[in-house]
């Protein structure tokens, strides 16, 4: 839920100050990941090497209040958020917290907001942190309130997917662009946002010891980055995380279950650590699962990450994220199965008459 969520149509627009003119959510909900990198086609893979690079301040900077301007650049180097991104939320919302207007610096406006980053309590509850390490968490406290909007735009995307990330904050086209034009001001003009569409160059990169076999089940999956995520869905124009993975491995003539509950016993169980692309990692996610029954499936890629289809409502649905979060399960390896073994042995023989 984004700090403005809760706004209703008839609070638009409530007056004529550069602030609260910008304090507005448009009625029109969880559009964000259509409107900012929904899709594969047409965009090829974006590099986001160096989205998290933190500008020189430029001139207008100097305008920023100097202990806004340090919690700023402190947050956006811990958190690998531009500064200037930050700087810009912080113009855009309170002007650095000099706003007089209410819910600023105590209570909160019409839409429940409150503090200089502007939090809705629930919101801030979430993923608000503890700046200044001092036992309390405070939407009030610049101190708090900035990292705690660096690990929000952090949480949405950020900074790969910046744009996304700053609408989820609120859900405006034209709040996103002003954010970005003050940050581009901030440092001078020379800032390109990155915005990844769901495939980044990076992730294209397999290890070296990848074999043909494998690069072939993994070069299907990474071929559907960027397609919605639905349940019971089993392609070729959407999928969900399961049925993406059978399908991966038919393209090398292997057949394994449907259901991610019955992928999890189908193949030889691999320590963690030990495991190599192609892979399958498990997650205690969803209705019904535990850990010895896991819900949610992924593809290891190597380096950590996996290609997956996590969710309907996730950003991309279907990519490439780290498979090392608290919720996984364990690795299992489908192609370490004998009857595997002997199918790809088939496989490889010379045909008669070749």
């Amino acid at each position: 839920m984004s700090p403005r969520r809760l706004l209703l149509a008839g609070g638009l627009g409530v007056a004529a100050t550069l602030f609260v003119a910008l304090v507005f959510v448009p009625i029109m909900f969880g559009a964000s990941q259509f409107m900012f990198g929904g899709g594969v086609g047409g965009g090829g893979c974006v590099d986001v090497a160096g989205a998290d690079a933190q500008p020189a301040a430029a001139n207008d900077a100097k305008a920023v209040p100097a202990n806004y301007l340090k919690l700023y650049q402190e947050a956006g180097k811990k958190y690998g958020i531009p500064w200037n991104v930050l700087a810009g939320v912080g113009k855009v919302e309170t002007d650095h917290g000099r706003s007089t207007l209410p819910g600023v610096s105590s209570g909160e406006n019409y839409a429940g907001a409150g503090g200089p980053m502007q939090f809705l309590k629930a919101t801030f509850d979430a993923f608000g942190v503890d700046g200044d390490k001092d036992g309390d968490k405070d939407r009030y406290d610049p101190v708090d309130a900035i990292p705690s909007a660096a690990a929000y735009l952090k949480h949405n995307g950020a900074p790969q997917r910046m744009r996304t990330a700053i609408f989820q904050y609120n859900h405006s086209s034209d709040y996103v662009d002003l954010v970005l034009d003050w940050a581009k001001r901030y440092v001078g003009g020379d800032f390109k946002v990155v915005q990844a569409n769901g495939v980044n160059c990076g992730d294209n990169e397999l290890p070296a010891n990848v074999g043909a076999l494998v690069q072939k089940i993994i070069e299907f999956a990474m071929a559907q980055r960027g397609k919605p995520y639905v349940f019971g869905a089993n392609g070729p124009d959407a999928w969900d995380c399961s049925s993406l993975l059978q399908a991966a491995y038919r393209q090398a003539g292997l057949d394994i279950p449907r259901t991610t509950f019955e992928q999890w016993p189908f193949g030889v169980r691999i320590s963690k650590g030990k495991e190599q692309p192609g892979d399958l990692v498990f997650f205690n996610s969803g209705p019904g699962t535990s850990s010895n029954n896991p819900g949610h499936v992924g593809m290891v890629i190597g380096k950590g990450k996996m290609i997956v289809a996590s969710c309907s409502t996730c950003v991309p649905a279907i990519g490439v994220k780290s498979y090392k979060r608290s919720d996984w399960v364990g690795v299992t390896r489908p192609l370490a199965r004998p009857d595997f073994k002997k199918k790809l042995a088939e496989l490889a023989a010379p045909q008669p008459g070749s």
